[in-house]
């Protein structure tokens, strides 16, 4: 049975109707990472920001083999919480995360935001490198790995604050749980497939000075998508929500606003 992940669950209080927001964060983040979004869009819906199964507060084990997992983790906790719909948002790897969930459990998904991620299955050399990386993390920690990427997590001209928000969340998580993610996530499927039959609404959004997803893969993933809408974060790099939370917030406001409306 899948671990009841620790999560924060907020708003409720606003417009009934509202379709619930489910946000699903990167590695090797945890929920915080979407504080700038949860406090917002609370005043107006239910949002739901899980740990993902090995990150933050949530247990490590039994330890992930593929991205199934995180998709069922995610299901038990809507069963758990009764949501039985919402839009499922997810940054790099929590929007391959969702469209996993897409992939298993459409009927519940409403809409999906895909920041900063790719449908795109991982290369012979990515799975080399994301093994290699796995067993590093587990020998060394994460305070190396750390200091290595953060500014390209963020840029490099990011807000203190938000480099020091992100370095903390990077530290923090344990090395068990971070090389697990890394090992599924070298085995995920190709989802270009899946996406290309979408029939929910969707929006992708990158930081123009992202180099892990950049913006070509963005427009690539938009063109690919049957009913979406594409925002180029200025100013960011790989966690816009983070960096520019109020150019993201302003997209995903507009989009709620439509999957809303399709109610």
């Amino acid at each position: 049975m899948a671990p009841f992940l620790a999560h924060e669950d907020h708003g409720g209080s606003g417009d009934p109707a509202a379709v619930p927001l489910v946000l699903v964060h990167g590695h090797p983040f945890d929920r915080t990472m979407w504080t700038p979004q949860s406090e917002v869009f609370a005043a107006s819906r239910r949002v739901i920001a899980p740990d993902l199964r090995g990150y933050g507060a949530s247990p490590v084990s039994p330890a992930l083999t593929d991205f199934g997992g995180f998709a069922r983790d995610i299901e038990a906790l809507l069963d758990e919480l009764g949501v039985a719909s919402c839009v499922l948002a997810g940054v790099s790897m929590g929007g391959q995360i969702a469209m996993e969930c897409y992939g298993r459990f459409p009927h519940r998904v409403r809409g999906l935001v895909l920041a900063d991620t790719s449908p795109v299955a991982e290369t012979p050399e990515g799975r080399t490198a994301r093994r290699a990386m796995a067993d590093r993390l587990l020998r060394e920690g994460m305070r190396g790995y750390a200091d290595e990427v953060l500014e390209k997590m963020v840029a490099p001209y990011a807000d203190p604050e938000v480099k020091a928000h992100v370095h903390r969340m990077m530290t923090a998580t344990r090395p068990e749980g971070a090389a697990a993610a890394l090992r599924a996530r070298a085995e995920r499927p190709d989802y270009r497939e899946l996406l290309s039959r979408a029939t929910v609404p969707a929006l992708v959004v990158v930081g123009a000075d992202d180099t892990y997803t950049p913006v070509a893969g963005a427009e690539a993933l938009h063109a690919l998508l049957p009913d979406a809408s594409l925002c180029v974060v200025e100013g960011a790099a790989h966690l816009p929500n983070l960096e520019r939370p109020e150019r993201f917030n302003a997209a995903l406001a507009e989009f709620l606003a439509r999957v809303d409306a399709r109610v």
